[in-house]
């Protein structure tokens, strides 16, 4: 059956507010899943994230790339770190004015831990796997080679507005976020 062009599409407006996690990104999953089963054709996710583990923003980009719906995301502020992957899967990708980007190398945290030989070994490669899958997301977005974003993560990189849009992370800079009378549903930090 063909969609009516006239009739709009139902949206939904996501504000994620949050570290990438797995609670907030279950938490974002959970409301996309709802949303699908409603109808929901288009979800507008609004940004401001200072990025967190790998492994949840992988699989937040894949699962939004996945989905049968059009995914827009709009940095009203902060997208870093593997927030940015998240950023990533919109097809169209927008920020305020005043929004800033950073790229950057990544890391493992560590508390009170011995590490022999063979498990530096592997948290190495595991490192080294992150970085690469994070530039193969980047570079698929945007208009440089996965080589050109590897140097990039590993000098550290803060872009703004039209710094993002001459490196094809950004497509559009818009002051306005949700459309007047529309419902916004917030994923914050707890």
């Amino acid at each position: 059956m063909a969609k009516n062009t006239t009739q709009k599409e139902k949206t939904a407006y996501i504000n994620f507010f949050a570290g990438v996690n797995p609670k907030s990104i279950a938490g974002l999953m959970g409301v996309i899943q709802q949303k699908l089963k409603d109808g929901v054709e288009r979800f507008v996710i609004l940004m401001s994230s200072g990025g967190g583990q790998v492994r949840s923003g992988i699989s937040a980009y894949n699962f939004l790339r996945g989905i049968p719906a059009e995914v827009i995301t709009h940095n009203y502020g902060d997208v870093t770190s593997v927030a940015v992957v998240v950023f990533c899967a919109g097809s169209k990708r927008m920020c305020v004015p005043n929004a800033r980007f950073l790229l950057h190398g990544i890391g493992f945290d560590v508390e009170k831990a011995r590490f022999d030989e063979k498990l530096l070994k592997e948290r190495l490669k595991g490192l080294k796997i992150d970085r690469e899958n994070i530039a193969k997301v980047i570079a698929a977005n945007c208009n440089k080679t996965e080589d050109e974003v590897d140097k990039d993560m590993l000098e550290g990189i803060t872009l703004n507005p039209q710094q993002a849009i001459d490196y094809g992370l950004v497509h559009e800079i818009k002051l306005e976020l949700v459309e007047k009378g529309a419902e916004l549903i917030t994923i914050a930090e707890q």
